[in-house]
């Protein structure tokens, strides 16, 4: 531990801890996780391959598809793999930059994804039939959560370096600052609160009116085939919001939550959302269906 009265304004790296209390089960928690990241992998990565390979799906709901695939790559991609090194190779440092840039990417691709799964759910039009619109979503992603790593490349680290988390997360690595730096911590947790809140507020108006649509259609077999639909989406926008609420509430409100449950938890909404996608809205979607499995027969025969 360095004195806590020596000042550095960068240092070289941090020590990532893992889940504190959960040590021993590093090795056994990795291979769920390790699963869930090879399946976001292939699947994301051959519903890019299928929509550039095909001509007949350049179309905008394809290429809302592959953004959201993107998304999911980068966000899962950004931790999965370091985090593995640690669960497996007991590989603790990470550089400081690095630990910067994770977290940048961390935080602007989930509000990426909070944003595709609001246009997706309040406006059909924009989400589906005109995604290439989607620059507002890229721009607030970006915009609301630059400030971060710009901020805490300039403050000085005085503190352990060990970050008690899997991942650099902002609000592990600002506790490690030796300044008082409240203003930024309120900045951060409200940007979070503004943008999760809002965002599931109109995501939950916009399903319950969909909902209603589908309740009015004549046909019980329209309503079923509708119903199974909406309901494969909810349940990704419920794993994801819910996982990232209980996050955001932990460290406003659960001073009493252990950190092995907060860490986990916090692990979760970052690899089941990208697993859960490509199922969801690739392999659940008849073209690409069609091309994947035409592929493998070409292949196979």
């Amino acid at each position: 531990m360095e004195p806590a009265n020596k000042s550095e304004i960068s240092p070289s790296s941090f020590l990532l801890m893992g889940i504190p209390g959960l040590e021993h089960l590093h090795v056994w928690i990795g291979i769920p996780f390790c699963s869930m990241y090879v399946v976001a992998v292939v699947g994301n990565v051959t519903i890019l391959a299928v929509v550039r390979a095909e001509r007949s799906l350049h179309e905008p709901m394809f290429l809302f598809l592959c953004m959201l695939s993107v998304t999911d790559l980068v966000l899962s991609t950004s931790t999965l793999p370091r985090m593995l090194c640690l669960f497996w190779l007991g590989a603790h440092h990470i550089p400081f930059d690095a630990c910067l840039a994770q977290m940048f990417f961390i935080h602007s691709f989930a509000a990426l994804e909070s944003g595709f799964f609001l246009a997706m759910a309040i406006d059909r039009y924009v989400a589906i039939c005109d995604p290439l619109h989607h620059a507002a979503v890229l721009v607030r992603g970006v915009a609301f959560f630059s400030p971060h790593p710009i901020l805490l490349k300039q403050l000085p680290y005085c503190r352990t370096r060990i970050i008690a988390h899997t991942y650099c997360e902002f609000m592990a690595v600002v506790k490690l600052v030796c300044v008082d730096i409240g203003a930024t911590k309120r900045y951060s947790l409200s940007v979070a609160f503004v943008i999760g809140s809002c965002d599931c507020l109109f995501i939950a108006f916009s399903y319950a009116l969909i909902l209603r649509a589908v309740f009015r259609l004549p046909s019980r077999e329209a309503r079923l085939k509708a119903l199974g639909t909406c309901g494969s989406h909810v349940c990704v926008i419920v794993v994801f919001y819910s996982t990232a609420g209980f996050t955001f509430l932990t460290h406003r409100f659960g001073h009493n939550v252990a950190p092995q449950v907060h860490i986990f938890i916090a692990n979760i909404y970052l690899v089941v959302p990208p697993f859960l996608n490509p199922i969801v809205y690739g392999i659940k979607t008849k073209k690409i269906r069609e091309h994947v499995l035409s592929s493998l027969r070409v292949k196979l025969s």
